[in-house]
């Protein structure tokens, strides 16, 4: 997934997903005058907001963060960035491309800076002060960003922009104004007065119950661990997990004991491969209780009243729920076309995981005794493994020896270079924020460089749970080139010192998706910042991400980094024959954990008053569904991060299904050239997707790879489901 830090709506009213990064060319038009420099540098007083320094056009100063600046800088840097907006508005000089929207893409750069530094904090250092600091800083920002989109002369100046077309802009100009005029529209520049002081009540009492609520999930997974003491309780479990169990002990003072951390690092596999059926219940029931446990950091009454708001605001700016409000600048453009695609899915997922659970029940009943259990949620995973060696004598356990964290690594970077010509280099001496960190130089084949990568793999407390792709800084080119740094984070359990970290074939297919959400940052080759990268729609953005997992699985990769720990042989071919042969085993789970989450999202926002009892609708809106009593959704909604922790997801999971129709299809042009590295299908992709950002509808995007629309039969045919 892609990363969100607290971030200005409208700084540059950039679409401010802190995710992968969508790539695009370099546009021919030039710009006739550098924005000019700032009249009021921020205070020397604050490194953390000085102009980046040092190689590569200049590093995050992580060795210059000090928690105890970050109130007195974000005052400061609000403060500077609302001096240059008002300089923008009140322009004596009739209103340009270039003194208006030019300059809106170049202000605020100490504010933009001291959030990407304060995002790493509290995603990957949530502790000590930080808490609290979040909760004064988010509602600052808020009251910040409506400042901006309420600001009428800059809206005038904007519109005046807008209704006065230059024939000679290009096309990315074009869609640069047509965006910094609806996002306006949409954010409520043409309400009155009295109601644009209620929009920005509701924006920041939103921006506090999303912090709440994000840190309530945050202290549900530091404050349920499941210890296991007795060494006859770690039946089943491989011997990797199981040292990493003990390490994870080791680190919370308890030497000798086994932890489960409440994070699904940690619960997936224990899950999959623990015998130990009472002791599965216990995990599973911590982890999907997170944010739901009726105390101080239960959710349940901050997701009410976040739902009622949204309702309100949509009503205010004149949208029929939330979901429309959201979806109208999307692929879908409306919820009805989202529900479309979901509701064509459903059912077919759900009479698969009929078929899954009747194999798992018969090697149950054969093991047990018939009627001896019945299937239940946390017994999903352990039984499907089973039937997957049954069905296909694939175990994953023999799979994992082979799936070194550092040589996978390596082999995404590899597929990197096959396909995009880049080239990594580890770089030391560079300030990182943590000593699990590294950092890497990108750069093209003759030694120019792309950009940097930083991997921070391992979990850790105070770090929130999941992978994600962010952006410490996006590429530009308005008066000079500015190369992207951008980042993956992963909780990846480290091992003891010195240990081979292995990984789960699905914590590889996560390595690989992170990943290209960091390739489509690298990639982007555009001039305007708010075009760059991953700033595309959000059901666009997870395209990129989808179509680097398949490189996973081509030979070139498998057969090349995928070795043995120990022997440093290469997986076997008959091993590679297995996992491909049960490549659609499971979706039945897979799509119905996913999609029940999909729906119950845009249900929720679908309705026009906001007024809902979140664990109620839950309950009923999966009876209503269909929903098999043998799994529950990926994100229960009271530990919904994705709609919850801010509005950019809100009414978006679906997206991810939307997305992967179009990789679906992306992947078969693949096949049909017959390499994943063929030439000319790579070459498409990076003109088409890769590197043109949102400078370009991503429909017609799409269209100039593929030479057609999607063609969504394809992600039925992709996840083994009958195609009608």
């Amino acid at each position: 997934m892609t990363k969100r830090p607290p971030c200005s709506r409208a700084v540059r009213i950039r679409k401010c997903f802190q995710t992968s990064l969508a790539l695009t060319f370099v546009l021919s038009s030039v710009v006739s005058a550098a924005p000019p420099k700032e009249e009021n540098p921020v205070p020397e007083s604050i490194p953390m907001l000085q102009e980046w320094t040092g190689p590569y056009g200049g590093v995050p100063p992580w060795n210059e963060v000090r928690p105890s600046d970050y109130n007195a800088a974000f005052d400061a840097a609000i403060a500077k960035a609302s001096s240059d907006i008002d300089a923008i508005a009140n322009q004596s000089e009739p209103a340009t491309f270039d003194n208006t929207i030019l300059r809106l893409e170049e202000a605020g750069q100490s504010l933009n800076r001291l959030q990407s530094l304060f995002g790493v904090s509290s995603s990957n250092l949530n502790l000590g002060p930080i808490p609290d600091i979040e909760r004064s800083v988010v509602p600052k920002l808020s009251e910040y960003e409506d400042s901006v989109t309420q600001n009428q002369a800059l809206f005038q100046r904007i519109a005046t922009v807008f209704d006065n077309p230059d024939p000679n802009w290009s096309t990315a100009q074009k869609r640069l104004v047509d965006d910094y005029y609806k996002q306006f529209v949409r954010q409520g520049a043409k309400l009155d007065r009295a109601d644009k002081a209620k929009l920005s009540q509701i924006n920041k009492r939103l921006a506090r119950l999303f912090t709440d609520f994000s840190q309530n999930i945050l202290a549900d997974e530091a404050g349920f661990v499941t210890w296991i003491e007795d060494e006859d309780r770690l039946k089943g479990l491989p011997e990797s997990l199981v040292s990493a169990m003990a390490a994870a002990a080791k680190q919370k003072g308890k030497e000798g004991q086994w932890a489960i951390t409440n994070t699904r690092s940690s619960m997936d596999p224990f899950l999959t491969y623990s015998a130990d059926r009472e002791l599965r219940e216990i995990v599973w029931r911590n982890y999907y209780s997170r944010g739901d446990n009726g105390d101080e950091h239960d959710n349940n009454e901050i997701i009410a009243e976040i739902l009622k708001l949204r309702a309100q605001r949509a009503k205010l700016l004149g949208y029929k729920s939330h979901a429309h409000w959201r979806l109208e600048p999307q692929m879908a453009k409306t919820p009805e076309n989202a529900m479309e695609l979901m509701l064509k899915v459903w059912p077919k997922a759900v009479a698969r995981v009929a078929e899954e659970v009747a194999d798992m029940q018969a090697i149950a009943d054969e093991e047990l005794g018939a009627g001896a259990i019945e299937i239940e949620p946390w017994d999903y995973r352990y039984y499907a493994e089973k039937v997957r060696k049954a069905k296909y004598d694939l175990d994953f356990n023999e799979v994992k020896p082979y799936l070194q964290l550092d040589k996978l690594r390596d082999g995404m970077m590899w597929a990197a270079g096959e396909l995009y010509g880049m080239q990594f280099k580890q770089v030391h001496g560079l300030p990182v924020f943590h000593p699990d960190v590294t950092v890497w130089e990108v750069t093209d084949p003759d030694g120019k460089l792309i950009g940097l990568w930083y991997l921070d793999p391992y979990a850790r407390e105070g770090k929130r749970s999941g992978a994600w792709m962010t952006a410490y800084r996006i590429q530009k080119n308005i008066d000079k080139p500015i190369t992207p740094i951008v980042s993956n984070n992963s909780n990846f359990v480290k091992g003891a010192d010195g240990e081979t970290v292995l990984i789960s074939w699905d914590d590889a297919v996560t390595l690989f998706h992170e990943f290209g959400h960091a390739l489509h940052g690298l990639c982007s080759d555009v001039q305007y910042p708010s075009q760059a990268g991953t700033s595309v729609a959000r059901d666009y953005v997870e395209f990129p991400s989808q179509i680097n997992e398949h490189w996973l699985s081509t030979p070139e990769v498998l057969n090349k980094f995928a070795v043995h720990y120990e022997t440093g042989e290469p997986m076997p071919q008959a091993l590679l024959d297995k996992i491909e042969k049960a490549s659609t085993f499971n979706q039945g789970f897979a799509t119905v954990e996913y999609l029940a989450s999909a729906l119950v999202d845009m249900k929720l926002h679908l309705v026009p008053d906001g007024d809902i009892d979140p664990d109620a609708f839950e309950k009923e809106t999966l009876e209503e569904l269909g929903m098999p009593s043998s799994i529950v959704m990926r994100h229960r909604t009271p530990q919904f991060s994705h709609i919850f922790s801010g509005d950019s997801y809100s009414a978006g999971y679906y997206s991810y299904l939307w997305a992967d129709a179009l990789t679906a299809d992306a992947a078969e042009a693949f096949e049909e050239a017959g390499s994943y590295y063929d030439k000319p299908t790579v070459k498409r992709l990076y003109e088409n997707v890769m590197s043109v950002g949102d400078t370009i509808d991503p429909a017609a995007g799409f269209q100039a790879f593929r030479g057609r629309d999607v063609d969504t039969a394809a992600l039925l045919r992709k996840r083994g489901f009958p195609v009608e």
